[in-house]
């Protein structure tokens, strides 16, 4: 049983009011900045799998976390190592679709907030005695994560030694933390345990939950010299009426590796870089793994302790749900057609703005804010239903598109550029009354739109109006937001602008180059630092100059890549993925600093693979069965290849190498076998069709 000491300041803590927040502005408190760490923090130990280098002059004491998820459940683990080695843990656990009442004290903000969320400390783990003696871990021993998190520990004084593996259940309310105890002595060792369960009784909007905090590891047992034993400890929740999660941890733990499996055994990078590789394996992860059961249907969120059981017109009709035609992920293919539908369902023939978020499962209110999320529906929309090669489902798509599509050209300014409250970032920087995001995404929309028209047989009119339509736009473009900021020929964010701004790049991802050489040059050197482009610099805002977001990296490396800058892009592109899975915030590219404190947003792992697919080998839709390559093969790299694609209806791998001429060969097929293959010019593109 638990000591009441601990569990009466433990209730009030569990049961006191979350406090939960929102400003559309820059936070006025930043997260202190840690020690400078070590460059290197971490080494690649395996096929994807990271250690930390702990042992390293600097490197303690180390603190980080990761989140997991499944269908389910979330969870956030915060490990900490002092300098002697000792670990410390807290776990954060989220059950998405439990919906907790507010209390007098919080915000209305809380209803978009409102996951039965709270934080489990050390002090909850069974406690184990050997000879009248409590049983302390040992020192760190190793820290590995292979999409899950495990911590090995030194043998304690008693002898025995403790490896904890931390990982989510994939379809139950359950976060496991299994404990494998081995007996490094050579005599038998004989162990008690207590502290090992505590059950909390709550009330939300869908009824009574309650959750419990157990182990199953036995009063009493006996470890031979040498042996080992395993149990779990478990954070489960479950509904009135429900049953508890009765798996063990190791069908748990299979069903988690069977996901990892899936992830690694299809859309597999290989380059010369294993960083890039491990990187681009780990970001397939946590795209993927954060799909949540909901009232709208298997939905991607973007997780991050802040976004659960909802969807945004950018995280995932326009990031992630394009990746998922090409991951061959039936889940994430679900979770896309969710998206889309609850979006369609929001048409309207007076053409007001679609809502841009369905938050807690779309049970809430929406904010009535233009943000652009038309273009980025369309955009995000048409090229998932070119490049995932369904008929059917692209007949599906279509009246969605072509609203969007519509609704963007109806707010075209008299300058002939797309008016829009805001952008993606929602008002947290100025964004004027007309911006480059929207227009850029509005432009790109209407490509993949003129392929998908043809694909699907429509009137080769509707095709020709978006090609008139691109060509304008792209002149609107060209003279309302070109312009020379900060010494270069670059683009203004909006008219009244005069600083660069990370959606420059936009431009150069949907296909306008015209001002490609100060562009990238305004984003890898006006804009870069260590942690890739900044929102802004150079601002009389000081706050402002501090802001990054890796989704404007990742448009970045994309762009940059499908212009041409090949070595420049690797160069950056390398510094930024050592820094993400061997740094000191691992193992996955954030969504933003200093808000949300770099939070492992699922979506931007998405944009990581899109550099790739989209930048790297310069793959593009054409049709529902064809798409174009220009593949950019940094001048010191043989080969490289995407093997086992997903998309326009099949498998396949595409392969990039070197002739002894200088020439590209790039070849389609499926393992020792050959469907196409055209000879390039670098910097030239091919057209494959099935």
């Amino acid at each position: 049983m638990l000591d009441p000491k601990t569990v009466l300041p433990l209730l009030v803590s569990l049961f006191s009011s979350a406090s939960f927040g929102f400003s559309a502005e820059v936070p006025e408190e930043e997260p202190v900045p840690a020690p400078e760490k070590p460059a290197k923090c971490w080494e690649i130990s395996g096929p994807n799998e990271i250690r930390l280098l702990w042992k390293e002059e600097g490197v303690l004491p180390y603190e980080d976390n990761i989140e997991m998820s499944g269908k389910r459940v979330s969870g956030i683990i915060s490990y900490s190592i002092d300098e002697e080695g000792k670990v410390s843990i807290e776990r954060e656990i989220f059950f998405p679709q439990l919906h907790e009442f507010k209390s007098d004290e919080d915000s209305w903000f809380h209803d978009y907030r409102a996951y039965l969320q709270d934080t489990y400390g050390d002090e909850l783990l069974p406690k184990l005695y050997v000879d009248e003696v409590e049983f302390v871990p040992g020192a760190l021993e190793d820290v590995v994560i292979n999409g899950v998190l495990n911590i090995h520990h030194a043998p304690s004084k008693s002898g025995l030694q403790l490896s904890r593996a931390f990982f989510p259940s994939m379809d139950e309310r359950r976060f496991v933390e299994q404990w494998t105890l081995r007996n490094t002595t050579e005599e038998t060792v004989k162990i008690q345990s207590g502290n090992s369960a505590l059950r909390l009784e709550d009330f939300g909007a869908r009824g009574k939950f309650s959750r419990l905090v157990t182990s199953n590891v036995p009063e009493t047992l006996s470890l031979e010299a040498g042996e080992s034993t395993v149990f779990s400890f478990d954070i489960s929740a479950r509904m009135e009426g429900e049953e508890w999660p009765a798996s063990s941890s190791k069908d748990e733990l299979g069903k988690r590796k069977k996901f990892l499996g899936q992830m690694s055994g299809s859309l597999q990078l290989e380059t010369p870089d294993p960083v890039l590789n491990t990187l681009f394996e780990f970001s397939k992860i946590r795209a993927s793994e954060s799909i949540f059961e909901s009232d709208l249907g298997l939905i991607h969120s973007p997780g991050g302790g802040r976004y659960y059981v909802g969807i945004w017109a950018n995280d995932q009709a326009e990031y992630i749900n394009p990746f998922f035609a090409y991951l061959g992920y039936d889940v994430g293919n679900k979770s896309a057609m969710n998206c889309f539908r609850a979006f369609a369902k929001e048409m309207n023939p007076e053409y007001e703005p679609l809502r841009y978020s369905f938050e807690i499962e779309g049970l809430v209110k929406p904010f009535p804010k233009d943000r652009g999320d038309a273009a980025m529906i369309a955009y995000g929309a048409a090229h998932y239903a070119l490049a995932l090669g369904d008929k059917e489902i692209a007949q599906e798509l279509w009246p969605l598109i072509d609203w969007c599509l519509e609704y963007c050209h109806r707010m075209l300014t008299e300058e002939g550029v797309v008016a829009s409250e805001s952008d993606e970032m929602e008002g947290r920087i100025e964004t004027g009354t007309a911006n480059l995001s929207t227009s850029s995404l509005y432009y790109g929309a209407l490509e993949h739109a003129a392929d998908l028209s043809k694909e699907l047989g429509h009137d080769p009119a509707e095709a020709d109006l978006f090609q008139q339509r691109m060509k304008k736009l792209s002149a609107a473009i060209e003279s309302y937001f070109g312009a020379e900021v900060e010494g270069l020929n670059t683009y203004k964010y909006y008219k009244e602008h005069r600083y660069l701004r990370h959606w420059i790049c936009l431009p150069l991802v949907v296909g306008l180059h015209d001002r490609k050489e100060d562009t990238i040059k305004g984003l890898f050197e006006g804009l870069w630092s260590d942690n890739g482009v900044h929102v802004e610099k150079n601002s009389a805002n000081e706050k402002v100059t501090r802001i990054f977001w890796d989704r404007g990296t990742l448009y970045a490396l994309r762009g940059t890549l499908a212009a041409g800058a090949t070595e420049q892009s690797l160069e950056k592109l390398s510094q930024f993925s050592n820094k993400r899975l061997l740094g000191d915030r691992v193992p996955y590219v954030v969504e933003a600093y200093p808000e949300g404190d770099m939070a492992h947003l699922s979506a931007e792992s998405a944009l990581y693979c899109r550099v790739y697919i989209e930048g790297l080998f310069g793959l593009q839709p054409t049709g529902l069965r064809s798409f174009a390559v220009t593949p950019r093969l940094p001048e010191g790299w043989n080969s490289m290849s995407l093997k086992g694609i997903q998309a326009f209806g099949e498998d396949f791998d595409l392969v990039v190498s070197r002739k002894g001429d200088g020439t590209l060969n790039v070849t389609v097929g499926k393992g020792d076998k050959v469907l196409q293959s055209v000879q390039l010019e670098e910097g030239g593109t091919g057209d494959f069709s099935f």
